[in-house]
């Protein structure tokens, strides 16, 4: 188990875990899990996570086939700038290692945005909290749990 999915059973949130094999070398950890969980890309987000021009640590899920658009990202968390976060940072704050940032259970609660397009879908699939291991669950029960926003973020 991880954190992730600990923080789902305690809150009884409708789930469902699916694993596949991990290939180290894939050139996209989620683009990889779409294709290997039979998934469109679309339904599968990534866990961003950046750093606002104020100093704060914010996450962002975006689907995998899209780019995190950062000015975007900053009007939506009322910042002027954000910038990617470092590696070493991110894995500090969240707990997890990159590929494998979850949304949920991270070491230190971040404020979290995710991307509009997630409101037309019945499942969402976001990492579990490592690779090769997938959460899939409401978007609107994954932003409740979360408390997150709903917002353009992505060209």
């Amino acid at each position: 188990m991880t954190p992730a999915i600990d923080l789902l059973k305690k809150q009884k949130i409708s789930h469902q875990i699916h694993e596949y094999s991990h290939n180290p070398s894939a050139a996209s950890y989620g683009l990889e899990a779409a294709e290997k969980l039979g998934v469109a890309p679309q339904a599968v987000f990534k866990t961003l996570i950046a750093e606002l021009n104020t100093g704060e640590l914010v996450a962002a899920l975006v689907p995998v086939d899209t780019t995190l658009n950062l000015k975007s990202l900053a009007k939506a968390a009322g910042a002027k700038k954000a910038a990617m976060a470092e590696a070493s940072k991110v894995e500090r704050t969240t707990g997890y290692v990159l590929g494998g940032v979850s949304p949920l259970g991270q070491k230190k609660r971040l404020r979290t945005f995710i991307h509009d397009s997630a409101q037309g879908l019945d499942l969402l699939y976001v990492s579990a909290g490592k690779r090769g291991l997938e959460i899939a669950l409401a978007p609107q029960d994954l932003a409740r749990t979360i408390n997150a926003n709903f917002a353009a973020l992505a060209d």
